[in-house]
């Protein structure tokens, strides 16, 4: 940790900025790039494992975007252009390998940036942040405090983003009237759940029972899904259920003779599970991640270069394996690519300063305002428009676009009351 009167007077990327030799102790020298040099980016995600399915994809899309930007020209700093490379290790979501990871992917490859999915594995990462002062990013804003200025949540807002679903189901379906919950007991879930119930209290949608909270070693959902329908729901929330649950989960249901409205986070590879319950069955599953093949991202607002064009090469050289992340990974190189020319600068310090400079940046779905001081204890994520997505006939569609900020104005109090109720605000976990 930096000590802490080093905050009372500037802040951290200041002292960063004050000389090499800080930066030099603090194992990332200030060393400009040479005519060429390749740029290496570190991502640092699951690979394998129960997680893999929201770090994998997103390395393939990842390499996409590289592939595209290099050919042409790569990213221009000063007078130079430079390609990137990404160095990938799998931390197989074990907080003692992602810090090893971490400390390899700086020490050793030299990285400018880090990307990961974040939760469980940060507290394993962040004394390596706070040592180095490397710019991390990481998919989950739960993971933000004051402590850690150098991590950054650029595209994806899990959990707020919850909100929209319930929001929009709540104006569309009024007559759905109770739900209830299941999650893993973990740091995924927990957040997630307290958004849920926030939402769900929002939209005076009854909670007929506690959040089932699950062992993430179950592989026997039977029994959780007989207790879930238990009380007859109108909703069954699935919560950030990983996709190893959420199949298994969804097939139980469809077993078990649930015929009613299910909301997840996610619904990845949702032709599985339609091809192992009903085309029917998934009619109407509400979730928050698109197919980029959807026409509505084709809008002036979407800041997602060519996203039907990213979707058609996604599936060409990796069919099947389509997911929420396969395109959240390259919209923060994007962020950071643009931020780094803005500077001029690879240096972790200066591409954070261009990223977060006037309190705005072009999120993947729109204009946007960094954000999070209440929740998190620092504005470190980027917050506008979320899509609300439903599968119909078999193929997941955009509904529209749900304001987090506005939800979050009219709602806020809900969110940390029930952040609280689960040990989740920022204050909180530290």
């Amino acid at each position: 940790m930096f000590p802490k009167g080093l905050k009372n007077g500037f802040s951290r990327r200041t002292f960063l900025k004050s000389t090499a030799a800080t930066a030099l102790s603090a194992g990332l020298p200030s060393i400009a790039l040479a005519a060429g040099e390749t740029v290496k980016i570190g991502f640092l995600a699951p690979l394998t494992g129960a997680t893999a399915a929201w770090g994998a994809p997103g390395l393939s899309g990842c390499e996409i975007w590289a592939e595209k930007v290099n050919a042409a020209g790569g990213i221009k700093i000063g007078d130079d252009s430079h390609h990137i490379e990404f160095v990938a290790y799998d931390n197989e979501y074990d907080p003692a390998k992602a810090r090893t990871g971490a400390t390899k992917l700086i020490r050793e490859d030299g990285v400018k940036f880090v990307m990961m999915l974040g939760g469980d594995t940060w507290p394993g990462v962040q004394p390596v942040a706070d040592r180095t002062g490397m710019l991390f990013s990481t998919l989950l804003p739960s993971d933000l405090s004051p402590d850690t200025e150098t991590l950054l949540a650029p595209t994806e807002v899990h959990p707020i983003y919850l909100v929209t679903g319930v929001q929009w189901l709540a104006e569309n379906k009024p007559e759905l009237k109770t739900a209830v919950m299941c999650a893993q007991d973990d740091a995924l879930g927990l957040p997630s759940v307290a958004t849920y119930l926030a939402a769900f209290e929002a939209a005076g949608i009854e909670m007929q029972d506690e959040p089932l909270l699950f062992d993430p070693a179950t592989t026997d959902f039977a029994p959780i899904v007989t207790r879930l329908l238990s009380t007859s729901p109108d909703i069954v929330c699935l919560d950030t259920c990983y996709s190893d649950y959420v199949h298994p989960i969804c097939e139980q249901l469809f077993q078990q003779g649930y015929k009613g409205q299910i909301i997840s986070a996610t619904a990845d590879f949702y032709d599985q599970m339609i091809a192992k319950t009903s085309k029917e069955f998934m009619e109407g599953f509400i979730f928050q991640f698109p197919d980029f093949d959807d026409p509505a991202l084709n809008a002036d607002n979407i800041n997602f270069k060519d996203a039907n064009g990213f979707y058609a090469e996604y599936n060409k050289r990796f069919p099947g394996q389509w997911g929420a992340v396969s395109w959240e990974y390259a919209a923060i190189m994007e962020l950071w690519k643009d931020a780094a020319e803005k500077a001029g600068s690879v240096e972790p310090d200066a591409v954070l300063a261009a990223m977060t400079e006037g309190g705005k940046g072009k999120h993947a779905f729109g204009d946007a305002d960094w954000w999070g001081e209440e929740m998190f204890g620092i504005n470190n994520a980027l917050v506008g428009d979320w899509p609300v997505v439903v599968i119909e006939d078999g193929k997941a569609v955009i509904k529209g676009f749900k304001s987090i900020p506005d939800w979050y104005d009219q709602h806020g109090d809900l969110l940390i009351k029930h952040m609280s109720a689960y040990d989740q605000m920022w204050n909180q976990r530290s």
